[in-house]
């Protein structure tokens, strides 16, 4: 699988109908299920356990989708075999007041995952040129409306690619994932949510509403990622109607992140070293 067939090179001109929705049909779905998933979760979480015991780097992954695209399904099949020590997931609902009385960042840098860890954005700062676009929150925002301009989303733009420069520069790679369903398929998995009485409770009525918007959301989408995809924070394009092609991409998107991160058990220095074999021989001669 070569990911970067579904990454976005900055900077140029996006149209998501050049992305496909679904798997290539070539493309095993039992062999992927049932080897390559299990394969990557096992390579991802023998990287992990470097990265938390190494201490230098941390890994944030961005999730962005419409509704019922498999975020959720993704993280739980994807991430699973992560050491829930060094994981966290971290879902963004509508600001509070108090994240309001903030700029848009605040929220977010505070949820970052620290040093060792691996953090997954369940929908992420992006949402403030996504539905704050789509619905024009920013004029009934308290940004002082002199700073409402015609260059607003511009601006906006920038100060994400700033903001994700400034993490990767300071040790936290970012790769960022948007799920590629089709209008279609989510009508399926709507419908399923309202049909199935074990996943009623998936079923939000704003869904549906959001839904109408589909045309204005598609183009928000393509304004995003042509101007945040960038070298050090790459977004990916991932068919998603197909849920287990899907979760592979992503497995394989997030392995080849913490490959080229590639951290290292720490070597001990000559005197711990010295330390544990006193340890050692004091565990030995201790007979209970």
């Amino acid at each position: 699988m070569n990911i970067n067939d579904f990454r976005v090179i900055g900077a140029e001109s996006v149209k998501l109908r050049d992305f496909p929705n679904k798997a290539d049909k070539s493309i095993s779905k039992s062999h992927i299920k049932e080897v390559k998933i299990p394969d990557n979760i096992k390579k991802m979480a023998e990287i992990q356990e470097k990265l938390y015991a190494e201490n230098q780097h941390s890994l944030l992954i961005v999730l962005q989708a419409m509704d019922a695209a498999g975020k959720d399904g993704v993280i739980r099949h994807v991430m699973s075999g992560l050491n829930p020590q060094g994981t966290q997931v971290v879902s963004f609902k509508v600001p509070s007041s108090e994240e309001n009385d903030h700029d848009f960042l605040w929220r977010i840098h505070k949820a970052l995952p620290r040093r060792g860890e691996i953090g997954i954005f369940n929908r992420s700062h992006y949402e403030d040129v996504l539905v704050a676009r789509v619905h024009d929150l920013v004029r009934y925002s308290q940004l002082p409306p002199a700073l409402i301009t015609d260059d607003f989303w511009d601006r906006r733009y920038r100060q994400i690619r700033d903001f994700e420069r400034y993490l990767h520069e300071n040790g936290t790679r970012v790769i960022k994932i948007f799920l590629n369903v089709s209008k279609e398929e989510q009508r399926e998995r709507l419908l399923d949510r309202i049909n199935e009485p074990d996943k009623n409770w998936k079923f939000s009525s704003g869904d549906i509403h959001e839904r109408t918007y589909w045309d204005e959301y598609m183009k928000a989408y393509e304004q995003m990622l042509e101007h945040t995809a960038t070298e050090d924070a790459p977004w990916f394009v991932v068919p998603a109607d197909n849920k287990w092609f899907a979760r592979y991409l992503v497995s394989e998107i997030v392995l080849n992140a913490l490959q080229q991160i590639d951290p290292q058990i720490p070597e001990l220095a000559e005197s711990e070293r010295a330390k544990l074999e006193e340890c050692r021989k004091l565990l030995e001669e201790d007979q209970g």
